[in-house]
């Protein structure tokens, strides 16, 4: 396996970290007592380098460019519903591979997507909002993980455990100690391939159509519940128990970022990791928080989504003034971003009109052939 910064560029002649002093027109003398060296001949060699250094930047960029097949764009809505305040955060990064300082390169495009539904409080969720994906990047780094699905899983793993660690420090630290949790659910896309992670309720899902042009979902996270067999026996194994379906009778998942106080209950923030591998027939990604799902069932959702983008459907026959304002900023994108933009806003807005009473984040990411 290729290691993660494997055939990097040789060394070039590193004329600059040199001290030198000026002896004469058209000569160096440095001070460690070497040879004189004319300036012509080290112009040459720097400029020699510049070309091969660029012809090596153009050959990297030709191979990532036959790996990457499909185009990604993420976009995001989200309501407050009817609670004070939004809990939810989220995260878009279209290109991870700039974040990387020397990205590899047998691997052709990287990208990031996130959802977190906090509870008891926001700061939870905007933890690992701003957190969660440098420690994936940390963790990349340190390890040779790309290529290698155990390595990835592993990665993955550690880092959702290092962001609840992460966090729960910080929680400590507040007086009174933070009692904020979040759920997440993370898409880490390597050229083709999703890597996906989640904690507690909120969803990832893939839209892709048969063979006949019918509309089929592919689940790609599983949800944690202290009421399914396998959650509750740890639960109850900790010393923790579940009444009416919750932890002690209080929290709703049994993994989750953050909830210090039920830590000691068997509530755990190791995720779960699916990976799936793109296809063409795939049009786009759906990640939303629970409250989404409390206005929608999970087809009807895919189902209104892809109408919208088909432009088969006229979605929002009574706009609110924030939809109406979402409209009108999204028609400064080209076509096919406004109609993905006007889907996240449209279905975002109909779900607390269909009775979802929390908060709703809804993301969507585009999937087209490059």
């Amino acid at each position: 396996m290729m290691d993660l910064f494997d055939d990097l560029p040789p060394p070039s002649n590193d004329v600059s970290s040199t001290s030198t002093s000026t002896v004469s027109s058209g000569e160096v003398q440095t001070t460690c007592g070497c040879s004189l060296v004319d300036t012509s001949v080290v112009q040459d060699d720097v400029k020699h380098n510049k070309r091969y250094i660029n012809q090596k930047e153009q050959e990297t960029d030709a191979k990532r460019r036959k790996k990457e097949h499909f185009k990604l764009k993420g976009f995001v809505a989200e309501r407050k519903g009817e609670r004070e305040d939004m809990q939810d955060a989220h995260i878009i990064i279209d290109d991870f591979m700039s974040s990387l300082e020397n990205p590899p390169e047998n691997v052709g495009r990287m990208a990031y997507y996130a959802v977190f539904d906090g509870h008891v409080g926001p700061r939870a969720s905007q933890f690992a909002a701003q957190h969660l994906h440098l420690n994936i990047k940390s963790k990349m780094i340190k390890a040779s993980v790309l290529g290698s699905d155990r390595e990835m899983k592993k990665c993955l793993v550690d880092s959702y455990s290092l962001t609840d660690e992460q966090f729960l420090n910080e929680a400590s630290k507040e007086t009174p100690v933070l009692k904020d949790g979040s759920t997440a659910v993370s898409v880490l896309v390597v050229d083709d391939t999703l890597y996906v992670a989640n904690l507690g309720d909120s969803k990832a899902l893939l839209c892709r159509l048969n063979d006949q042009g019918k509309i089929s979902v592919i689940p790609l996270s599983k949800d944690h519940s202290p009421a399914e067999y396998n959650e509750r026996m740890r639960i109850q194994k900790a010393g923790g128990t579940v009444k009416d379906g919750r932890v002690q009778g209080i929290l709703e998942v049994s993994r989750s970022i953050g909830d210090r106080r039920f830590k000691h209950c068997g509530v755990i923030s190791t995720p779960d990791i699916k990976r799936c591998t793109l296809t063409d027939n795939d049009k786009f990604i759906l990640l939303a928080c629970d409250g989404l799902w409390k206005g929608f069932s999970v087809d009807s959702a895919v189902k209104y989504i892809h109408n919208i983008i088909n432009n088969e459907t006229a979605p929002l026959q009574q706009k609110s003034e924030k939809d109406k304002a979402d409209v009108n900023d999204d028609l400064k994108m080209d076509p096919a971003s406004y109609q993905f933009q006007l889907a996240c806003d449209s279905i975002a807005s109909d779900a607390i009109r269909n009775g979802s009473s929390d908060n709703v984040t809804v993301m969507l990411v585009s999937i087209k052939p490059s």
